[in-house]
């Protein structure tokens, strides 16, 4: 799922900057509003879970990854918001002290893995919840790799359309679409189970691990 360097043209990490900065700003304003004492330790608890489950992945042919993500977790428990900014950091350490994805790519992974990603998990668990909670959070988990594996595979799909040369060469990403969206969301889909049981088990132990901890 982490991009890394030299995939994406500046037609696309820039403009993805510009928004993601403005979205940054402003999660972190509301971030200060909602963020108290009580929450901050199982927030950061939860975030380096999902730094160690990102740190876990298994290269893809194309230049992408699969791994487990924490994303539904976060957004479940924390709120979107709370979540892309929890993500957003996860991939910036990953990508400037591990080399684990681009800087030039950190934007466009955030976008897509941090903000949509949570998103998607956070409406997917709202729309089931009434009718079934348990399978609220295994869909929140899947939704929550299925959906940015999606994005993640569009925008390399269509880096050789906005970046050739003359000639017609691609300059960054050379596949299409044709290669990019069956390679990056078939492993993703069957990974979004195992995150889907990810999220139905680590919110049932955060919420006894916080029961346990009022009591």
């Amino acid at each position: 799922m982490h991009l890394p360097d030299g995939f994406l043209s500046p037609q696309t990490y820039l403009p993805a900057y510009g928004l993601a900065a403005g979205l940054w700003w402003l999660a972190a304003r509301r971030l200060r509003r909602t963020l108290d004492a009580e929450r901050l330790p199982w927030l950061a608890a939860v975030t380096a879970l999902a730094f160690v489950l990102m740190m876990l992945a298994l290269p893809l042919p194309g230049g992408s990854s699969v791994h487990a993500t924490g994303v539904a977790l976060l957004a479940v428990n924390f709120g979107v918001w709370t979540a892309f900014l929890a993500i957003s950091l996860v991939l910036a350490l990953q990508a400037l002290l591990f080399g684990v994805g681009g800087v030039t790519a950190l934007a466009v992974n955030a976008l897509a893995l941090g903000l949509l990603g949570s998103a998607a998990a956070w409406l997917a668990w709202r729309a089931v919840q009434p009718v079934h909670e348990v399978l609220a959070l295994i869909l929140a988990g899947w939704v929550s790799m299925v959906v940015p594996a999606a994005i993640i595979a569009l925008v390399l799909g269509i880096q050789p359309a906005i970046a050739h040369d003359a000639a017609g060469r691609p300059l960054f990403f050379p596949f299409g679409l044709a290669v990019t969206l069956p390679a990056v969301l078939i492993p993703h889909a069957l990974l979004g189970l195992g995150e889907g049981l990810l999220t139905w088990l680590g919110t049932l132990t955060l919420k006894r691990l916080r029961l346990r901890h009022a009591v």
